[in-house]
């Protein structure tokens, strides 16, 4: 396996390096003070660089990132592009796009479907399957941002308008611990995109993906408590399992 030192940087790694680039004073997201792996942002002590899932998927992934998301070392679409080799991500602006975006969108190996629930779309743009032509792969478009920011994001985004509206209705709550939603079907980025993989026909890497999530959740959490790293735990063996298979 490539170390990671070794690998390029993913999507959301540059995205983050060029927003700390253009940033007027620096963000300061609660546990700052706590010395972070630049790979994984967990503690060193509670690094999961070695555990890093990556997969070739026939499904991929594009994250549209509200302004301090690629900051923020609870974010799971960093998660998302350890494991999706095919991932993209864009940093979302209200009075600009990045040229890049529509230029994704619009290739015709890709068929892009936004991931949002379909009681905010109207109804014909709402699809619960794939509307796939032959060759073409699943490109699934994620909003990623707090709940109250995606709903402004999915109004204020005329560039995603033609797009198909992908809605799940999770049949179990979030397991996500690492931030407070009022309402549990509300699911982190990381959870969606595994039902988006499951979807594509490709659940082991969507069950990856989960795995993932939850070594990360489980890691972020006991180094925040000072808590020992707990490397055998039943999470971090589901995932080697995961790895291996």
């Amino acid at each position: 396996m490539t170390p990671i030192s070794d690998t390029p940087l993913h999507a959301v790694a540059r995205l983050r390096q060029e927003r700390l680039a253009r940033s007027i004073k620096p963000f300061i997201a609660r546990g700052s003070r706590m010395a972070r792996c630049p790979n994984c942002r967990l503690a060193p002590s509670h690094c999961l660089c070695d555990l890093r899932p990556l997969r070739q998927t026939q499904a991929g992934m594009c994250l549209l990132m509200h302004d301090v998301e690629p900051l923020k070392p609870s974010n799971t679409g960093w998660l998302i592009a350890d494991v999706v080799a095919d991932t993209h991500a864009f940093g979302w602006s209200r009075t600009a796009v990045d040229p890049a975006l529509p230029e994704l969108l619009a290739q015709p190996e890709w068929q892009p479907l936004l991931v949002f629930p379909g009681e905010y779309a109207a109804p014909e743009r709402v699809v619960e399957s794939l509307p796939l032509a032959p060759g073409q792969r699943p490109l699934f478009v994620l909003l990623d941002a707090t709940w109250t920011e995606a709903r402004k994001m999915f109004r204020k985004s005329p560039y995603l308008d033609h797009l198909p509206v992908l809605s799940f209705q999770p049949n179990a709550l979030s397991r996500y611990r690492l931030r407070r939603s009022t309402r549990g079907e509300h699911l982190c980025t990381a959870e969606v995109a595994a039902l988006c993989l499951e979807l594509a026909g490709e659940a082991p890497a969507g069950r990856l993906l989960e795995a993932y999530l939850d070594v990360f959740s489980e890691r972020y959490l006991d180094a925040k408590h000072h808590l020992p790293l707990a490397a055998d735990s039943p999470a971090s063996q589901q995932l080697k399992t995961l790895r291996a298979s």
